[in-house]
């Protein structure tokens, strides 16, 4: 799975052996396939979002401001620290020691963590509209409130720390949510 592959080592960790091989093809039928290492890329990020990362989608679907908070920041915490996936967030870890070969790699994923602090901002948006939260509080102050959580829980998970005492951080989080 090259997903896992990426999400393990880096955009610019992950050689196109290890991708190959991950896949079970040759380097020639992975570029007839998808053109370059950069698309395969972008293909692995579309399958993160729609699976490991789906619980983010998920969260803003939530009924108040305060639960789309809560299963966000669980999201994070049971995604990177899956038994069965590497840890931390192929979002964060992709390309953070990402050079010049792997700036489109960097560029996309500042993307995609940009659209998901956009995602949130419009949630939190439409909960101060609604009266879910009170009207002074600022949308996208939360929004990157909670995505620095998030990718802060993925970077000390590569780092060891256990599900538990990453949910801690979470709850410790959750405890400065502006109340109703």
């Amino acid at each position: 799975m090259t997903t896992a592959v990426f999400w393990e080592q880096g955009y610019e960790g992950a050689s196109l052996t290890d991708l190959t091989r991950a896949m079970g093809i040759t380097r020639k039928s992975m570029y007839a396939a998808f053109g370059n290492k950069e698309e395969l890329f972008r293909k692995a990020l579309e399958r993160y979002t729609d699976g490991p990362a789906a619980y983010a989608a998920r969260a803003l679907e939530k009924p108040s401001a305060r639960e789309v908070a809560t299963a966000f920041l669980a999201g994070a915490v049971n995604t990177t620290t899956r038994p069965d996936c590497p840890a931390g967030c192929l979002g964060v870890q992709g390309s953070l020691a990402a050079g010049d070969s792997g700036r489109a790699a960097q560029d996309a994923l500042i993307a995609w963590r940009d659209d998901g602090r956009a995602l949130l901002r419009h949630r939190f948006q439409q909960a101060v509209d609604e009266g879910d939260l009170p009207p002074d509080a600022d949308p996208e102050l939360l929004a990157r409130y909670l995505m620095t959580m998030g990718n802060g829980i993925a970077v000390q998970a590569v780092g060891g720390a256990t599900r538990c005492e990453l949910q801690r951080v979470a709850d410790a989080a959750l405890r400065n949510w502006p109340p109703v």
